[in-house]
């Protein structure tokens, strides 16, 4: 099997078949809205097969970057096409896969201008592949930024816009901007995420320049040997850039606005998938290139984990607009993946991977189901719904089993993503980080328990007397997130046998023999 990947360039074809499939959607007359969808259904789902082909294929024994190819680009520069999956970027692979699968469905009823809506989401996940696969750093950032620039586009057009009411001492900039509007989002998460954009590209030609500007390859500069006052302030300058992206306090504000305006697979895609792409850039450039740094500079990205941890979980309680809720719990769920990494135990640091996976397809199936609710009920108050479990019970059931394993139920996959991340901790030079991770757990639970009981197990409200459950394709992403949530709770192996042929080489890298 692992042959016949590699003689098909899979890892080309997992990244490229959704690009293909945007270019033919392009062309596709928009009186065929049908044909739209099946063409975006059949190149994610090519994507998708093979990407679970590759999980199954990969070689444990053998570790390390597999199913690799390589090509040149611009040979002068050193510059080329050079791809290869490890374990860790192994499962984020198969989590976008899961996600725009998912996604794709979730997305069948978009009727206005579903042609461009379709395509850009295509081009959007092209990026996502690419940054997981890529081994070239200049192509790695190109690919970065075909993943963030479509959002743009993608809220500002499908988006929707809230309700904030200007109060206080700034509410006239409140107005002035336009907070809460779809547009203001749209802008305001393209700024930051360019802004961080600037700290990877700087860091990325520092690495090039002081290797000795030959080559751009991640496996030729893990090679070199760089000072260490130089690689400080490039770690500084990727956890700057890739923590934006990941949600870092307190450069996160614009998730939250991000998440509530976006349309339904988008905030899938954004929570699910492209928040973990910041973690997995600090995690294999930041720790996996500058090992000095991270080992001198851990208790940064820790101490401010916790934060987010906390600061998400609080944020969370105090929402009532349920997408806002889903935003701050994602917030406070990636302070645990930065926490996972920060304790450069073996069991943090495959928490953490493993916690990328575990929120990336449970936050997907938040989104979806709020999706759902909101195109029925048409509100997103929470105080406003109710009872709506005898309504849509397949919805409050797959909403609930989301919530258990946000909050860390055995049998579910957050449990052991969690666990793993709390014995990191204790386990780590600082234990006390402990504290603040339960803590954040703790609280967890109060705010989704809360909003499954007002609004699937409550009284009903008589406002909503006509809803009606998920039906025809809405089914398809809302059982294969749930099953996935539920698979590898029970069997936890399967991603955390590949990720550990990952994890240990990266730690005996930054702790040394």
């Amino acid at each position: 099997m692992t042959d016949f990947l590699v003689r098909i360039h899979a890892l080309s074809v997992i990244t490229w078949s959704p690009f293909v499939g945007a270019l033919l959607i392009m062309f596709t007359a928009r009186r065929h809205p049908l044909a739209v969808r099946l063409i975006a259904t059949v190149s994610v789902s090519v994507s998708t097969v093979l990407s679970i082909l590759a999980y199954a294929a990969y070689n444990r024994d053998a570790a390390g970057f597999q199913f690799y190819e390589k090509a040149p680009l611009v040979e002068q520069l050193g510059i080329g096409y050079e791809l290869g999956v490890d374990g860790i970027s192994l499962l984020m692979v198969l989590l976008t896969s899961i996600i725009i699968f998912a996604g794709v469905f979730a997305s069948w009823t978009v009727a206005t201008r579903s042609q461009e809506f379709y395509a850009l989401l295509l081009a959007l996940v092209t990026g996502v592949y690419g940054v997981f696969v890529s081994l070239d750093l200049f192509v790695f950032f190109l690919f970065y930024e075909l993943a963030v620039l479509p959002m743009y586009l993608l809220i500002g057009i499908w988006g929707s816009s809230g309700d904030v009411r200007p109060r206080g001492i700034f509410a006239w900039a409140y107005r002035e901007t336009g907070v809460g509007s779809k547009e203001y989002a749209a802008m305001k998460l393209t700024l930051y995420l360019l802004f961080g954009s600037a700290f990877i590209l700087v860091g990325i030609f520092a690495l090039y320049v002081s290797a000795g500007a030959t080559s751009f390859s991640f496996l030729d500069l893990e090679a070199a040997s760089f000072d260490p006052r130089l690689q400080r302030w490039v770690f500084l300058a990727f956890y700057v850039g890739f923590g934006i992206l990941a949600g870092i306090w307190p450069l996160h504000t614009w998730s939250p606005d991000g998440h509530a305006s976006a349309p339904t697979a988008v905030s899938m895609l954004h929570a699910g998938v492209l928040m973990k792409l910041g973690a997995y850039g600090v995690v294999r450039m930041g720790m996996g290139l500058l090992p000095d740094a991270a080992a001198s500079l851990v208790w940064l990205v820790g101490g401010i984990a916790c934060i987010n941890v906390v600061y998400g979980a609080l944020s969370a309680m105090a929402q009532v607009d349920l997408k806002y809720v889903i935003a701050y719990s994602s917030v406070s769920h990636m302070g645990l993946v930065m926490l996972g990494a920060a304790t450069l135990t073996e069991a943090g640091l495959n928490g953490s991977v493993f916690q990328m996976f575990a929120h990336g397809v449970m936050t997907g199936l938040f989104f979806a189901l709020v999706g759902l609710v909101y195109e029925k009920a048409h509100s997103r108050a929470i105080f406003s719904m109710g009872g709506f479990g005898r309504a849509m019970p397949g919805i409050a059931t797959a909403f609930t089993i989301g919530g258990l394993s946000s909050l860390g139920l055995p049998a579910t996959s957050g449990f052991v993503a969690e666990l793993l991340t709390f014995m990191g901790a204790w386990a780590s030079a600082h234990p006390w980080w402990l504290v603040p991770a339960v803590a954040g757990t703790f609280l967890t639970a109060v705010y989704v328990l809360r909003v499954a009981k007002q609004i699937f197990w409550g009284p009903p409200s008589p406002h909503f007397s006509h809803l009606e459950d998920a039906k025809g394709p809405e089914w398809v992403a809302i059982v294969v997130l749930v099953a996935v949530i539920v698979v590898f709770g029970l069997l936890p192996s399967l991603a955390l046998a590949p990720v550990d042929t990952a994890t240990v080489p990266l730690l005996a890298r930054i702790l040394g023999p």
